[in-house]
């Protein structure tokens, strides 16, 4: 394992922005993805930004500093399995962060194990793998975290995709 590798966090509900806050006031890399998304109440609607796995943070850091980590308020736990931090994976990380840079409306998705997996050849993200799904006229490729079992949908164009491999029909 990496010394520095990144780690998925759980939270306590509802924490997740403070238990960044609080990371990154410890100096620690810490990763939030957020989605905005419309939200009524009783007198108006008002967009805010919610995060894209409710509950799950993601941190940058070296097991000696472990301790630090789950001693952050808001924080409860290292995902792991058998009492060990497994770590997620970078190319998934670097894949989430360029969604969410891209410009492209991104939504938290159910995860997702049936599809074709594919690669996207251009624009913004090229070179992306994901799951392509349809949903009526529009194309959608599917971005997960194996280890939170956990996914998120970017809207692309069909003509950028490559198909890598077909699910069996």
């Amino acid at each position: 394992m990496p010394s520095d590798s990144w780690f998925a966090l759980v939270t306590r509900p509802r924490h997740e922005k403070s238990a960044a806050v609080s990371l990154r006031a410890k100096g620690l890399e810490e990763f939030l993805p957020l989605h905005r998304a419309r939200r009524r109440w009783t007198d108006r609607v008002q967009a805010i930004d919610l995060p894209l796995f409710p509950g799950y943070l993601f941190c940058r850091f070296g097991m000696e500093e472990y301790v630090r980590v789950v001693q952050t308020p808001g924080v409860r736990a290292v995902v792991g399995f058998g009492g060990k931090p497994v770590p997620v994976a970078a190319s998934e990380i670097d894949a989430l962060q360029a969604v969410l840079g891209s410009g492209c409306g991104v939504q938290p998705w159910p995860y997702l194990t049936a599809g074709d997996r594919v690669r996207l050849e251009d624009g913004p993200l090229a070179g992306i793998e994901g799951i392509l799904l349809r949903e009526k006229t529009q194309c959608r490729v599917v971005v997960s975290v194996e280890l939170l079992h956990r996914s998120v949908a970017v809207e692309i164009a069909r003509e950028s995709v490559v198909v890598l491999k077909a699910t069996n029909r």
